[in-house]
């Protein structure tokens, strides 16, 4: 079974010479590439990337608090949009891969 997370990020890019220079100012991450698309395809991978070693060193939580995520109610999604900080910003969808393999029908619990 195939499944994956998504996470919508805050971006943004900036035109340094010849370079573009894409961040994610939330996790400080940052990327560069010759046109603004390239950049940001870039930044995506490199936002996969960070994610990805998170979670397969176990620190994905932790790494998560120290840049100031929390989890809300879905509830509260909607109220915590409109306080977004990062209202007109730009954003981009990073999707992380899972496949589960295992006993299908069976709780582990």
């Amino acid at each position: 079974m195939h499944l994956s997370m998504k996470f919508e990020l805050p971006v943004t890019i900036k035109k340094k010479t010849k370079w573009y220079v894409a961040c994610c100012p939330i996790l400080d991450v940052y990327s560069q590439g010759e046109t603004e698309k390239k950049a940001t395809a870039n930044l995506v991978e490199a936002l996969k990337l960070f994610f990805i070693s998170c979670i397969e060193r176990g620190t994905h939580d932790a790494a998560m608090k120290e840049c100031g995520f929390k989890l809300i109610k879905q509830h509260d999604v909607k109220e915590a949009k409109e306080k977004s900080p990062y209202k007109g910003t730009k954003f981009v969808n990073v999707p992380i891969p899972f496949q589960a393999t295992g006993c299908i029908g069976e709780c582990h619990v």
